[in-house]
């Protein structure tokens, strides 16, 4: 349940952040703005995070991290209710959060591991995404009419509460399951001996370079999504929250599918298949200004990211020692730390070319890599043993 009301709490501090700032600013080159400043602490400080990740207790640094995420909520909600919030200090705030996450993320993808059976990773990280995939849902759902009776501050507030609850069940979680020992090297030793470990790899090597262009190619076209919906569907926030809600729909097919396959003997198969369909499917939903289309397409390319990272986690998780698991996990966390690259470059090019070509072009990018890199090494990835 923790985990719930965190995921539903980052689903709505990321899209609360970017029909607040279109709300300000009504610019695409804001919105990719507002995604860099909250990303970029990431793709910087996430082999930091790492690091620290393999020595200090996980469970402990994640509490820390998600109180600090409930701070920042409710100041965002109250620098609204006092009518001072304006668009620089919404991307300082965003900034901070993306530095929370560079610490929180790591250390919290490297303790499923050992809440669960290996056996049973990929269904447990099956699970993460259906909980992911719920709260996409149920936060599109509830964000028009939560908007209409208490303001976009409210949001903010209910955000910082769900931080708050999460910090209470997590306090209830044994701290020694997660207690790291001192391993005996220092930081930068760590820092290399983990950069040295992947290079070593070739397997883990590509899945995370495939997840990388996934991140910077196909997740920043959420960043546009306010402004589809305000200029090319010539809708307000419940247009935008219907849109988020499909997009949700099929986050949560996309879990089913994997859910109904099990161990996924043939994950890497659904490695290509869904970053293919992914990036066909935002090529298309930049082509469409008819909203039963629109909604389709966001119910593709939902699904097939949840597939696509669930499955591209899952192998990494596979196969990585887990002395190094936390460094691991923060470069592989790059892949969403370089949204921070494409939410800019997204932007900028919407501001030369349009929202619709713009959005294209980077659909067409993330097919031709995804496929291409995917398939450079899919021998080798059917050989991982995932029984």
């Amino acid at each position: 349940m923790g985990g719930a009301f965190s995921n539903l709490g980052m689903w709505a501090l990321i899209f609360g952040r970017l029909w607040l700032m279109h709300s300000l600013t009504e610019s695409p080159l804001y919105l990719g703005l507002v995604t860099t400043a909250g990303l970029a602490p990431v793709l910087i400080f996430s082999a930091l995070g790492g690091v620290i990740a393999d020595r200090v207790n996980r469970l402990r640094l994640v509490i820390i991290t998600r109180m600090c995420f409930a701070v920042m909520a409710i100041t965002t909600g109250v620098l609204i209710s006092i009518s001072w919030i304006n668009p620089w200090q919404l991307l300082v705030l965003s900034g901070i959060s993306g530095l929370l996450l560079a610490f929180d993320i790591p250390s919290r993808q490297a303790m499923l591991p050992k809440l669960i059976p290996r056996e049973l990773l990929v269904n447990g990280i099956a699970l993460y995404s259906l909980l992911f995939s719920a709260s996409a849902i149920i936060g599109p759902g509830f964000f028009a009419p939560l908007v209409h009776f208490g303001g976009i501050d409210g949001v903010f507030y209910i955000i910082g509460g769900s931080y708050v609850f999460t910090v209470l069940v997590m306090l209830l979680m044994d701290p020694n399951l997660h207690h790291r020992d001192n391993l005996g090297y220092g930081f930068m030793e760590g820092l290399v001996g983990g950069m040295k470990y992947i290079k070593g790899n070739d397997l883990i090597s590509t899945l995370i370079i495939v997840a990388v262009f996934f991140g910077t190619f196909g997740m920043s076209f959420e960043t546009l999504i306010p402004m589809v919906a305000g200029n090319l569907l010539a809708g307000g926030v419940d247009v935008y929250s219907a849109m988020l809600l499909w997009l949700g729909l099929g986050g949560l097919s996309g879990t089913a599918v994997i859910a109904s396959f099990g161990n996924l003997k043939n994950s890497p198969m659904f490695l290509l298949i869904s970053g293919a369909s992914f990036g066909i499917g935002v090529f298309l939903f930049a082509q469409l200004a008819w909203f039963p289309g629109v909604a389709t397409m966001l119910w593709l390319t939902g699904g097939s990211m949840v597939i696509f990272m669930t499955v591209n986690n899952t192998l990494v998780q596979s196969l990585v020692r887990d002395e190094f698991r936390g460094r691991v996990m923060s470069i592989h966390q790059l892949s969403w730390g370089m949204t921070a690259v494409g939410g800019i470059c997204i932007g900028i090019a919407a501001d030369w070319f349009g929202t619709g070509m713009a959005i294209s072009i980077f659909g067409l990018v993330v097919a031709m890599s995804t496929v291409g890199l995917t398939l450079r090494k899919l021998r080798g990835l059917q050989s991982i043993d995932l029984s």
